[in-house]
This record gives structure tokens, C-alpha cells and sequence, in this order.
């Protein structure tokens, strides 16, 4: 039987999704107070002190909201000692209307008609004629805590043009869904920078926005997006959120989560990316739950018997994981409307478990049961794949044993050191 402790970290079941939806659909007199301010209630409640009298530029989207929902937008353009002058918009644009990978335009915003300068179109970096007139740029979007999603990259590069320019830079801080305290990946390795890999770090890193954003500023990580670019520092101000410890999943803070990204509909999700998503990489492999209700919690296929693969990752014993075979028919994709079968994963014991080994164990799996190797059969996707990855040794080591056990030693070497850096750093 399962301890208390345990059922409190069973992630990515349905059910508990349903419940998600449920406590953050919840009617204030239903609900308590939440537990955690974040950074934009807290310089709300400092009077905006460092925007007073500024021209403010917002890097945002739907996810930068107050705990009742009021947009970091409206909060600042509404302020009355402070003018914000201009909207940035990174991946699915500032409020949240264009899809995965699509291309933002810049415009203006309808609801306060203030310029929007797309960061995920012809440009990833701002141009200084995109800062001209902003005295001071605020950044606030809910990371998820993965180094592959691309909002942190976009603060990079952010940070690069203030430096350059000499314009302050304010990162309100916001939650780590997958916690303070869980470090996961190698570090990327030179000649694997890109806008999914751009800083020296691991895979799961392990610290809030504001952290992250100190560290690369002070440790020189800031090279751009291809890694070669000197690195630049910028003066760099954290807001820092009341009321967070390290030890705290999103769940625990009481704040109600906006998806920052049509994928990652909740909290729990942002957990299962990182268990997923280098798996998903390998189109016309596996889906793992892309185009259904529950996006990186599964792995399926219509080939699969799903009975035989829980069977041989049960017998793998992996630490702090269950499984259970699943039978669904997505909405959307490659396989709309076709039933597929595989397993759906439960972490039952968050500190035990390896998120981002999970997708290894599977693909392991597969390749006993089916003989499926789909980085040997990836060459249209393999750079993307060891880009996501920081490396080239998980494809040309695993791609040739598909054994978790060959490249674990590897996936963990660097973290020690990188949990020693990033301690300087924390601000909770």
C-alpha cells in the first residue's frame, strides 16, 4: 500500500488531472488563500518600486497573472506611476493565440493597443530598434522547469540586448512546477547550443525564473543562442516570491496554473515533459499523448500490446514509477481517430525517480519486445533530438544498445557539480 506521502506525488493520472481542473476552477469562498505570492504581487504590493516614472517593455504571456488571475498586462498598464510602452512576444505569442512552432507576428495588442515585437519569428533576440524608448524590461512567464522550453531562452537573449543597451532588466519570479530541488541531465555540450539547448546547464535545472536568470547572468552563461557568443551581463533585478520552498510542487502553492503552452494544459503536465518529450522528438514512433487528454503522460501505438509492455517495464523495477496499460483513440495527429495502446506512467515516489530516464526505459522496452530502434531510423530528426538532448552521446550510445543502464552513469555525472553552482544562486 502506497504511503501518504507517496499518493501526494502521483502524477500524471487522470484522475488527478480531473482534479486539477477542478481546484483551479474552484470559487474563491472554496478555496484558500493561496499559500505562495508571486513576484508581480509582491512589486504590486512594494508600489511598484524600480518602474516608477519608467518606460516599462513586458516580455509576457497568458501565464504571467496575478493569483486572481489579472493579467501582468493590465496590472502594469493600469498602474498609475507606471508606463508600460511596449508588449514582447515569445513562443505562441503574448497572449497565448498562436500554436506550437508557430511563427508570432508583430502588431498590436487589442486589448491596450501598445506595440507587440515578436521574439519567435524572423527574430529570437531582440534588435535595439525593438528597445528604443524602454527605460526598463520586465519578464514574467511560468517557467516548467525543463531546459528544452524555449521561454528561458527568450529571457537569455533579452538579457543580452539590455546588456548591450544598458537597460535594467526585472524578472518577477514565479514557481518551479517541478521543484527547488530536482536536478536532472547533462550539461550541454559545445557544438549543441540552440534556442531548446542554450545555456550550460542540465536538462532539469532545478531553480526558479529568477534563479536562473542570476546565474547565467553571473556564471557567464549568456553566450546566445548558438553558445559561441561572448557572454554579457546585464543589471539584473529579481523580484522574489513570498512564500515558496524549495520542496514545493506547483500543487502546493495554492496558485491557480495558466497553461503556458497549449501542451502543458497542468501542473502535472510540466512534470511529464521532461519524462516524455525527448521521446516525442521521433515522429512515427511512439505517441505519447500529443493529440489526447492527457499530453506526455503515455506511450502508445496501434502495434502495441499493452499487456507485454507493462509486463517488461514492470519487471525492470524502475525507482519510484508504476505503470499501467492504457487503450485510447486521438483526437488529433497522426493517429486521430485510431485506438492505440501502450502505458500510462504514475510517480510514486517523486524523489526517487529519474523523470527524464523514463522515456529511455520505454524505448528500451519497445526494443526487446519489437525491435523498434527509432534513433537508428531518425536521421531526419536525430539533430533536433541530440539538440534537445545537449549531446550526441545518448544517440550514439543508446542508439546502438538501446539500454537505459549504458548511458545512466553519464545522464547523472553532471549534476553534483551543477547543484554545488546553482546552490550561490538560490534565493528560497
Amino acid at each position: 500500500m502506497l504511503s501518504r506521502h507517496h499518493y501526494r506525488h502521483l502524477l500524471c493520472a487522470a484522475a488527478l488531472l480531473v482534479l486539477a481542473a477542478c481546484a483551479n476552477a474552484a470559487s474563491p469562498a472554496e478555496s484558500s488563500a493561496p499559500k505562495v505570492k508571486p513576484g508581480i504581487e509582491v512589486l504590486r504590493d512594494r508600489g511598484f518600486a524600480g518602474l516608477e516614472g519608467k518606460r516599462v517593455g513586458l516580455v509576457t504571456n497568458p501565464s504571467g497573472v496575478d493569483s486572481q488571475l489579472n493579467s501582468t498586462i493590465d496590472i502594469l498598464f493600469e498602474a498609475p506611476n507606471v508606463k508600460l510602452v511596449a508588449l514582447y512576444a515569445p513562443e505562441h505569442g503574448v497572449r497565448g493565440d498562436v500554436y506550437a512552432g508557430g511563427k508570432v507576428e508583430s502588431g498590436k495588442d487589442e486589448h491596450t493597443g501598445l506595440p507587440v515585437h515578436s521574439l519567435f519569428g524572423s527574430t529570437r533576440q531582440p534588435t535595439k530598434e525593438m528597445l528604443q524608448g524602454v527605460d526598463i524590461m520586465v519578464y514574467d512567464i511560468q517557467d516548467v522547469g525543463s531546459r528544452s522550453y524555449t521561454f528561458i531562452s527568450t529571457l537569455g537573449l533579452v538579457m543580452r540586448t539590455c546588456a548591450e543597451m544598458g537597460i535594467p532588466v526585472m524578472v518577477l519570479d514565479r514557481p518551479n512546477p517541478l521543484g527547488g530541488r530536482k536536478v536532472e541531465g547533462p550539461l550541454v555540450r559545445d557544438g549543441f547550443h540552440s534556442f531548446v539547448s542554450q545555456y550550460k546547464i542540465p536538462y532539469v535545472y532545478g531553480l526558479t525564473v529568477g534563479e536562473l536568470a542570476t546565474l547565467i547572468n553571473e556564471e557567464g552563461l549568456n553566450r546566445g543562442q548558438n553558445g559561441k557568443a561572448a557572454p554579457l551581463k546585464c543589471q539584473l533585478t529579481v523580484i522574489p516570491m513570498e512564500g515558496w520552498t524549495r520542496d514545493m510542487l506547483f500543487n502546493d502553492t495554492g496558485l491557480p496554473w495558466i497553461l503556458p503552452s497549449p501542451n502543458i494544459p497542468y501542473a502535472e503536465t510540466a512534470i511529464c515533459y521532461p519524462s516524455a518529450g525527448l521521446c516525442g522528438e521521433m515522429y512515427n514512433y511512439l505517441n505519447i499523448g500529443i493529440g489526447y487528454t492527457l499530453p506526455f503522460a503515455t506511450f502508445a501505438e496501434e502495434w502495441v500490446d499493452a499487456d507485454k509492455l507493462k509486463e517488461k517495464l514492470d519487471s525492470y523495477h524502475v525507482p519510484g514509477v508504476a505503470w499501467r496499460t492504457i487503450h485510447y483513440q486521438p483526437i488529433s495527429g497522426r493517429l486521430n481517430g485510431k485506438l492505440i495502446h501502450g502505458v500510462q506512467y504514475y510517480y510514486t515516489d517523486y524523489e526517487a525517480a529519474t523523470l527524464t530516464l523514463t522515456q529511455f526505459y520505454v524505448m528500451q522496452a519497445v526494443w526487446e519486445l519489437y525491435k523498434k530502434n527509432p534513433i537508428a531510423g531518425a536521421s531526419d530528426r536525430l539533430s533536433m533530438f541530440n539538440k534537445v538532448c545537449g549531446t550526441d552521446f545518448v544517440s550514439n550510445t543508446f542508439g546502438q544498445t538501446m539500454k537505459v543502464s549504458d548511458i545512466a552513469d553519464f545522464w547523472s555525472a553532471d549534476v553534483p557539480a551543477f547543484k554545488a553552482l546553482s546552490k550561490k544562486y538560490y534565493i528560497y
